[in-house]
């Protein structure tokens, strides 16, 4: 194949045409609901800061046997943990939200990927706290002093209740909570995405 059957391949070549272009119009109301979605992750990730700088604050000045004051902090620094992990996931899609790709047609139906991923990551988020507060109400009923120490049957059913009640509870808040900070918006640019696709 010589130069000029290349060119006119290149020049026949129509799969570039392919993509949906997208007008200032739309890119303006792309810019709308990623900055509501990054104002949010910033809110969220400043409070969760404050959550913890409090609970260690409040267990500093607490009074309490070292052994209580030692576990709960060792269960609250192991929690820091495990949010700085899933923090670093939002991150990485709160980086990828400024960059310009987001802004075409294959970028956002990546960014919509990238958004339904960190749904899951988000209710595992809840979840992941489940164990943490199983053992923070087991070294509360060990160490908290009572006049009538409880019977072992009331320690049971009070972790066991404590589980069917919580565990639902932590996955529908992180639905709800998913929902009006991140869900509406998230929407709005997939209305968009099928405007394009039309």
């Amino acid at each position: 194949m010589n130069i000029d059957e290349l060119k006119n391949a290149w020049s026949e070549d129509d799969s570039f045409e392919e993509t949906p272009e997208i007008s200032i119009e739309q890119k303006n109301s792309i810019n709308l609901p990623l900055e509501k979605i990054r104002k949010n992750m910033k809110m969220e990730f400043w409070s969760t800061v404050g959550i913890f700088v409090f609970a260690f604050a409040l267990i500093a000045v607490s009074p309490g046997p070292f052994k209580f004051k030692f576990y709960i902090t060792i269960l609250i620094a192991s929690m820091v943990f495990v949010t700085f992990f899933f923090y670093s996931q939002f991150f990485k899609l709160y980086k990828n939200m400024s960059d310009p790709m987001m802004k075409t047609y294959d970028g956002l139906k990546d960014l919509l990927h990238q958004f339904n991923l960190n749904k899951q990551y988000y209710l595992s988020f809840y979840l992941a706290f489940v164990p943490f507060l199983v053992c923070e109400i087991i070294i509360v009923l060990e160490f908290i002093p009572r006049p009538i120490p409880l019977s072992d049957l009331k320690v049971a059913s009070i972790l066991i209740g404590t589980m069917v009640v919580v565990m639902p509870l932590l996955l529908l808040m992180g639905k709800w909570w998913f929902k009006v900070f991140y869900g509406k918006y998230i929407l709005q640019i997939e209305n968009l995405v099928k405007e394009l696709r039309k």
